[in-house]
């Protein structure tokens, strides 16, 4: 019975190790062709394997992007997660949760262009079925949740404590877009600089009710 249960366990760090591979694959292909340039023919190229391999692991092109994206909103969650740990009074969190969310993505762009689904096909609506949207907004959404409580804390109703939620996901998606090509340098300004000016406005406002 051991000896089974470690042949199994083998079996499944063997596949876990093969579908890494593939998702990093399909990464770098995501980046150069977009979702709807990509194939599973060229990621299983990349990745190594046959077209037939990656059904084994995976339903189709659009799976495996949910996978990578939703990886990419992990990582940002406990980006945004650490830095609120950091930050006792809801003043610091707020500022701390929103500017961890720009941050990430000033770091990580190509994270930004996979969220937007930005590769390759430009600004346009794009989903990958009802289910993986829900569960990809779910994750966005869990990511911008401290943003959300520390506005709360601050005294905000539920509904002004979204609308600044949303208010700042716009306003860092807007200055991600400027700082990313370029186009903030015409305004001499810088784009980090702007996002904390723009929270800092928020929090005196909410702490002045």
């Amino acid at each position: 019975m051991a000896a089974g249960r470690a042949k199994l366990g083998r079996a499944r760090a063997v596949q876990e190790l093969k579908r890494g591979l593939i998702l990093d694959a399909a990464r770098k292909v995501f980046e150069v062709e977009g979702l709807d340039g990509a194939s599973l023919r060229a990621i299983a190229a990349e990745a190594g394997y046959t077209p037939a391999a990656l059904y084994f692991h995976f339903e189709s092109k659009e799976a495996i992007y949910a996978e990578v994206l939703q990886a990419s909103l992990a990582s940002l969650r406990d980006a945004v997660d650490r830095a609120v740990e950091r930050s006792k009074q809801p003043a610091e969190r707020l500022h701390a949760a929103a500017m961890a969310f720009f941050q990430f993505y000033a770091k990580n762009p190509r994270d930004l262009d996979l969220g937007f689904y930005l590769f390759r096909g430009g600004m346009k609506p794009k989903g990958l079925g009802h289910e993986r949207n829900d569960a990809l907004n779910a994750g966005l959404a869990a990511a911008l949740q401290p943003i959300t409580e520390a506005a709360l804390a601050l005294n905000a109703t539920r509904g002004e404590a979204n609308l600044l939620t949303v208010d700042a996901f716009a306003h860092a998606a807007g200055l991600l877009l400027l700082a990313h090509t370029g186009r903030i340098r015409m305004f001499g300004a810088s784009a980090s600089e702007l996002m904390a000016r723009y929270i800092d406005d928020r929090i005196k406002g909410l702490a002045g009710k």
